[in-house]
């Protein structure tokens, strides 16, 4: 027996169902994975507690997933560093003196949400903090504010190659089933997958285009208007603000200058770019027929490198040598004590816990998913494939579906982290099965994972920016100093309008044979259409 059947829906629909009930993904994930360790053992519930608390520890039982785990705890802990020292606030202070416009103000935080692409939770608090004293100098209401710290949190995240988000990703896809069969590296596939993400990307072009435009819309344009008329930022009929902020600082944080906070995202991005091809240089030094790094270097090319790199591994090693770099560099600049930075990094290390125990939660039931039964699996993955295909489903509508099922999905439980953990392991054997049935070439079977893999991405990702109950979402609100409600209420028509645009790029370029080229020209001519009408629309 290979697989269990129907039963193997159980886990994913019971994961599913309870995130929806329960708001709590870190426990619909437990159940869903008891309840896959009860149907391989039988009903068993001793057996079954057995089992469950042996792939979570089995899970981190495997060089890629406990580096993954332990760069996210220390990216969480580079983060907590960054905030204690007032960096943030120096930043602000700096750039408070050039922007005397609102669109300038506008463009700085749109462009401060792209390079503090490190951490989602710190992009909103630590933008918000930086800008609002500037947008609120140049009567911008709140409400704006909060939609450009939203939408350059989760959707430049999932882009960016270093971040805790695209690594987690990539584990994902590097447990998948059928994965192996592309005989290409995770890391090289989510590179490929960064134009497929039409979601995140046509996102931040919106945000770019209303700052360009003041073309805005619904609710927002009640908002702008509210801000006009009444001078005050943001409205207090959808409740109180909420307190302004202050990242946390030490004694001697206001010796921070705005090079402090640009210091260790810019080692980061050197780090890992000299990291992702020497990781796979030195890897290959076996003592027989590469015996040094030159050897190395002269048989594998640069670009072969980067290809094949092992990304966890390199990035473990980058946010290390950052880590050290950066407490070396606050220490000499004095910007704390050697007791208060060990505070700021063990504290940001705390900040992440919910999120590692997401991420292995999301490992165990990707193995309950995938694994044959006599590996303690149900098999659904491969039951799911040959169902899909057995059934001829055409392969143009799985990126439109699944797209929509991922955000429906992100957007009633508030997490993208979760959505990834449900959806990706069951996504990919399908694409790859229908691929093959279809009797699709490599590089044509690649495209068509590149396409489901990356509207899962962006169904998540879009739960993740406009849900109320989302963390980034509350935690926009919660820099801008804008009222919960009104943000929400402000950003869903955009939101919703970028997500319509997708849905029907996604169906237009899946006719067109999956078609990457057909879904940006759909996908743009479908939002030049919106910006045009829509504010003539809703607006009169």
């Amino acid at each position: 027996m290979d697989n269990f059947g129907a039963w193997g829906l159980i886990p994913p629909i019971l994961t599913i169902t309870l995130a929806f009930i329960t708001k709590d993904v870190i426990i619909a994930l437990f159940l869903g994975i008891l309840s896959g360790s009860l149907i391989v053992a039988g009903g068993n519930i001793f057996i079954a507690i057995l089992n469950l608390t042996d792939m979570l520890a089995g899970s981190l039982n495997d060089g890629w997933n406990i580096r993954i785990f332990l760069f996210c705890a220390l990216l969480g802990g580079l983060v907590g560093m960054l905030s204690r020292t007032g960096s943030a606030r120096a930043f602000g202070q700096w750039a408070a003196t050039r922007l005397h416009t609102k669109k300038a103000s506008l463009l700085m935080t749109w462009f401060c949400g792209i390079i503090i692409f490190i951490d989602d939770y710190f992009n909103s608090l630590a933008v918000g903090t930086v800008m609002r004293p500037i947008t609120d100098k140049n009567k911008i209401p709140r409400a704006k504010l909060a939609y450009i710290l939203d939408s350059t949190a989760a959707p430049v995240c999932i882009i960016v190659p270093i971040s805790s988000w695209v690594i987690t990703v990539m584990s994902l896809i590097k447990g998948s089933e059928g994965f192996d069969q592309l005989n290409i590296s995770e890391f090289a596939f989510f590179m490929k997958s960064v134009p497929f993400n039409v979601y995140a990307i046509l996102t931040l072009i919106m945000v770019i285009t209303i700052i360009f435009t003041s073309r805005d819309f619904g609710a927002m344009k009640r908002s702008v208007n509210f801000a006009k008329e009444t001078g005050k930022l943001f409205n207090e009929e959808y409740g109180p603000a909420p307190g302004e902020i202050q990242l946390e600082g030490d004694s001697n944080a206001n010796k921070a200058k705005p090079m402090d906070m640009l210091f260790p995202i810019i080692v980061l991005i050197i780090s890992a770019i000299i990291l992702f091809p020497l990781t796979t240089w030195l890897s290959s030094v076996d003592g027989e027929s590469i015996l040094t790094l030159k050897d190395s270097m002269a048989s594998i090319s640069l670009s072969e490198a980067f290809n094949n790199t092992d990304a966890s591994m390199a990035l473990f090693y980058a946010v290390i040598i950052t880590l050290v770099l950066t407490y070396i560099y606050y220490l000499a600049r004095k910007l704390f004590s050697i007791k208060s930075a060990s505070d700021s990094l063990i504290e940001g290390i705390k900040s992440m816990v919910p999120a590692l125990i997401i991420l292995t939660m999301a490992w165990t039931i990707g193995g309950i998913i995938k694994y044959a039964p006599e590996d303690g699996g149900l098999g659904l993955a491969s039951y799911l494939s040959v169902v899909v295909v057995g059934g001829g489903f055409p392969i143009w509508l799985v990126p439109m579906i699944v797209f929509a099922l991922s955000a429906l999905i992100s957007f009633a439980t508030g997490t993208s982290w979760g959505t990834f953990a449900i959806m990706i392991p069951i996504i990919m054997p399908i694409a790859v099965g229908l691929g093959t049935a279809n009797a699709l070439n490599d590089a044509q079977l690649i495209n068509t994972c590149l396409f489901s893999v990356s509207a899962v991405l962006g169904g998540a990702v879009f739960g993740d920016h406009a849900s109320p109950i989302s963390d980034t979402t509350i935690l926009s609100s919660t820099g801008a100093s804008c009222p919960h409600l009104e943000h929400v209420r402000t950003q869903l028509p955009y939101a919703l309008t970028v997500a319509s645009c997708v849905f029907i790029s996604y169906f237009v370029g899946g006719i067109a044979g999956m078609n990457l080229l057909v879904t940006w020209i759909t996908a743009l001519i479908c939002f030049g259409l919106a910006i045009v009408f829509l504010p003539k629309i809703l607006n009169d």
